[in-house]
């Protein structure tokens, strides 16, 4: 592709229409740039020389849509990030649940799995809690919009920065949960005994059956990139899947207080299910 080839305004305008259509996300012009980067490799992979060109295929081409999410969508995660999170779950959630249900099975949702950071820093913290709780059991959901993304979570193999957070953080989980690998780490059996994978757009309901609702959903750091309106359906999906007396957890530049959603605040990006 030449670099004559650029986004137009009204190309932009189409690109980021199709963005918000596929994957609800709300983008701005100024995201032009990102688009532009992101997309050219796929443009250069399909001989194409236009931006249009590569909309008529995505509009014509059902396939060209799974490409398109895993292109626009952002995937960046790091292990234990954001620790006020993780000592709350660790020393005040889990000890509080499995006090109230005794013999019960923690179900726990990773929302936004992206590369799988998340999920093994909360299959993790499960493990450790066993150590002390044996009769402790749990099953963590692992979601994500992006099948690519959601393919590396399955894989479990990370280096660079998500392995170097880890090393500074809890080098003592890093040694116990992960072996060495070619490509830096992988996680072990034990992490992935307890976890299933869906691919799942936010927007839309959860399908499960009677009685499969979550203790604990993970929603992190993703409502920042919905307008308000897809806020307000992203968090009533995620309340339709949670129990009557679950957990959101947030991200820290998240709130909801303006929002038209029943959650009730309890700590700092952690809200009770409530009224939906």
């Amino acid at each position: 592709m030449s670099h004559a080839a650029s986004l137009t305004p009204e190309v932009l305008t189409t690109l980021i229409a199709l963005v918000r259509e596929h994957t609800g996300i709300a983008m701005t012009p100024r995201k032009s740039v990102l688009l532009e980067r992101r997309l050219q490799p796929r443009l250069q992979a399909l001989s194409l020389h236009s931006y249009q060109a590569y909309l008529d295929r995505v509009a014509s081409d059902r396939d060209e849509v799974a490409h398109f999410i895993d292109l626009v969508t952002t995937n960046d995660t790091l292990f234990f990030r954001t620790p006020q999170i993780w000592d709350y779950f660790r020393d005040r959630y889990l000890p509080a649940w499995a006090r109230a249900h005794p013999g019960a099975c923690l179900r726990v949702w990773s929302a936004a799995a992206a590369s799988g950071e998340e999920l093994y820093s909360i299959a993790m913290l499960c493990e450790q809690f066993k150590l002390q709780t044996p009769a402790f059991r749990y099953q963590i959901l692992a979601s994500d919009i992006s099948q690519q993304i959601l393919g590396a979570a399955k894989a479990g193999q990370y280096s660079g920065r998500s392995v170097e957070r880890i090393r500074l953080s809890h080098p003592d989980l890093l040694r116990k949960y992960f072996t060495p690998s070619p490509y830096g780490v992988k996680v072990n059996e034990e992490l992935r005994q307890n976890v299933s994978f869906t691919q799942h757009n936010l927007l839309e309901a959860l399908p499960l059956k009677p009685g499969q609702q979550f203790d604990l959903v993970f929603l992190r750091n993703v409502l920042i990139y919905f307008d308000a309106e897809h806020q307000e359906t992203v968090l009533r999906q995620a309340r339709s899947s949670l129990k009557d007396d679950g957990r959101l957890i947030l991200g820290e530049s998240e709130t909801i207080a303006r929002l038209g959603t029943g959650y009730q605040f309890e700590f700092p990006m952690i809200y009770k299910a409530g009224t939906a």
